[in-house]
C-alpha cells in the first residue's frame, strides 16, 4: 500500500512540476519519503500551515518575494509562499490572516506569480468547509504600494480600502472565509491586467485554489463579489469559474458599480475640455492594454507630453494621481493624438465588456444613482444585456448614492442575497419576463 501511494504521488507531482518530481527519484536500493514530501511542498500540493510547522515569518513591511533570477513555474493555484498578514488588510474578526503568493495564468496561458490575502473565521468549520467570499477589489493604482494586501492606516488608498476591510470583516465574522486577490502585477512584479477581466478572473480563482491547498477547512462553495474595477472582474470570474476551475462550486456573483462600456468611456473622456479623474482610469486601461497587446501602440494614441508622464502613474496610487501632479490638472483632449474613438483600440477593448458575458449562476448588480465614475445608465445596460442572455439577475439601484457610497448602502441587501445563495434559495430576478 505504501509503495502504491508513493508511486501515485510521484506521478501526480510529475504532472504538476517535472523539475520537482525529478528531485524525488530515490537512490539505488529503495524509496524515501523525505524528498517526496519536500517536493510536494515546493509544488504547492501541501502546506506546513497549521499542520507540521508554523508559517515562515517575514518582517511586517516585507513584500512577497520570488527566488532571485528564477521565473515562477507551477500549477495554477499552487502556493509559492505564505506569510503572516500584519497590514490593515488583516481582518480583525478572523482567527487567522495570511498573505499568499501563488501561481496563476494569464489569458495567454503564461505562468505568473500573484499575491492575495486569506482570512479564516473563528470556530469550527461546517462539514463542507468554510463558505467562501471571493473578493475582487476596485481601483487603487498601478504601483506596488497600492496593493490592498499592503494597506496601512494612513496609507495611500486607505480612505477607500478601510471601508472595504470593514465590509469584508463583517463576512468573516459571520463565518465566511474571505479570499482577496491583489491581481497580478500589483502586489508582485509585472504589469497589472487592469480591467482585463479574463486575467483578473483567473487571478481570483487561482487564489481560492491556493487557499484550499493552504487550509483544508476552506470549502469549495463560493460567491464572488467585487466593486468598480472589481465589479467587472467579479462578472468575468463568474463567467469563467465553472470551466476554468470546475472543482469549485460557484453559487452567484454580486457586482457593485461594475466598470463597463470601457472604450466608450475613454472616447468620451478623450474629448473632455476640463480635467477629470476619469482620465487617470483611462490611461491605466491604455497602459495595461498596451503591455498585453502589442498592436495597441500608445505612440499613436497619446501625445508626447502624455507619454512623458506615464511613469508618474507607476509610482503613486489613484488618489494621489487624481488630486495632485500632472494627471490631476491635465486637460484630457490635450493628451490624445486624435479622438480616441477614431483609433483601432476601441474595437480591441470590446473584449472587456461584461455585458457580453454568459453567466448561468445568479447575478446581483448594485448601482448608486449619483455615481460620477460608473454612469448608472451603463450598469442598467449591462443588466439588460445579461438578462437577454438568460442570466438570473437582480438589479438594485440606490438613489443619492455615489460610487463608493453604494458599498455601505447596499451592504445589507448584498449580505442577505449572499446568505440566500449559500442556503440554496431560489434565484431572484428583476429581468423582464421572456416571451
Amino acid at each position: 500500500m505504501l509503495k502504491s501511494s508513493y508511486d501515485r504521488l510521484r506521478a501526480w507531482l510529475s504532472e504538476q512540476s517535472p523539475r520537482a518530481a525529478a528531485a524525488t527519484r530515490p537512490a539505488a536500493g529503495g524509496r524515501t519519503w523525505a524528498p517526496l514530501l519536500l517536493a510536494l511542498l515546493a509544488a504547492g500540493a501541501i502546506e506546513l500551515v497549521g499542520w507540521l510547522a508554523p508559517v515562515r515569518a517575514a518582517p511586517a513591511d516585507a513584500p512577497p518575494s520570488l527566488d532571485a533570477g528564477v521565473a515562477p513555474s507551477g500549477a495554477a493555484g499552487a502556493v509559492i509562499e505564505v506569510h503572516p498578514l500584519t497590514s490593515a488588510a488583516a481582518l480583525p474578526s478572523a482567527a487567522r490572516n495570511v498573505l499568499v503568493l501563488y501561481h496563476s495564468r494569464t489569458a495567454q496561458g503564461r505562468d505568473v506569480a500573484v499575491s492575495g490575502t486569506v482570512a479564516i473565521p473563528r470556530g469550527a468549520p461546517p462539514p463542507a468547509g468554510w463558505p467562501v467570499i471571493l473578493w475582487t477589489h476596485g481601483t487603487t493604482g498601478l504601483a506596488a504600494a497600492c496593493a490592498p494586501s499592503r494597506d496601512q492606516p494612513g496609507g495611500p488608498e486607505h480612505a477607500y480600502l478601510g471601508g472595504v476591510e470593514a465590509l469584508l470583516d463583517g463576512y468573516v465574522r459571520r463565518g465566511y472565509a474571505v479570499v482577496a486577490t491583489d491581481y497580478a502585477g500589483l502586489g508582485t512584479p509585472g504589469v497589472q491586467p487592469y480591467l482585463l477581466g479574463v486575467d483578473e478572473g483567473r487571478d481570483a480563482l487561482d487564489l481560492l485554489r491556493a487557499a484550499r491547498r493552504m487550509d483544508r477547512d476552506v470549502g469549495s462553495r463560493y460567491v464572488v463579489m467585487g466593486h468598480s474595477q472589481g465589479g467587472q472582474s467579479a462578472l468575468f470570474t463568474a463567467a469563467a469559474g465553472p470551466s476554468y476551475a470546475p472543482e469549485l462550486s460557484l453559487l452567484g456573483v454580486a457586482a457593485m458599480a461594475p466598470a463597463s462600456h470601457i472604450p466608450q468611456q475613454i472616447a468620451i473622456t478623450s474629448r473632455a475640455a476640463k480635467p477629470t479623474p476619469i482620465l487617470v482610469f483611462s490611461v491605466y486601461v491604455l497602459q495595461s492594454y498596451a503591455a498585453f497587446h502589442p498592436q495597441a501602440d500608445l505612440r499613436t494614441i497619446l501625445t508626447p507630453a502624455a507619454l512623458a508622464h506615464l511613469g508618474d502613474l507607476q509610482t503613486g496610487c489613484f488618489d494621489q494621481a487624481a488630486t495632485s501632479g500632472y494627471w490631476s490638472a491635465a486637460v484630457p483632449s490635450d493628451q490624445f493624438v486624435r479622438p480616441f474613438g477614431k483609433s483601432t483600440v476601441p474595437g480591441l477593448l470590446a473584449a472587456t465588456e461584461p455585458g457580453l458575458l454568459k453567466i448561468k449562476t445568479p447575478v446581483l448588480l448594485a448601482q448608486g444613482l449619483v455615481d460620477t465614475f460608473i454612469p448608472p445608465a451603463s450598469t442598467i445596460a449591462v443588466a439588460r444585456r445579461l438578462c437577454h442572455a438568460g442570466s438570473p439577475l437582480t438589479l438594485r439601484t440606490y438613489p443619492g448614492q455615489d460610487h463608493v457610497g453604494v458599498l455601505k448602502t447596499s451592504a445589507n441587501d448584498v449580505s442577505a442575497w449572499v446568505a440566500d445563495r449559500f442556503a440554496g434559495g431560489p434565484a431572484p430576478t428583476t429581468c423582464p419576463a421572456r416571451r
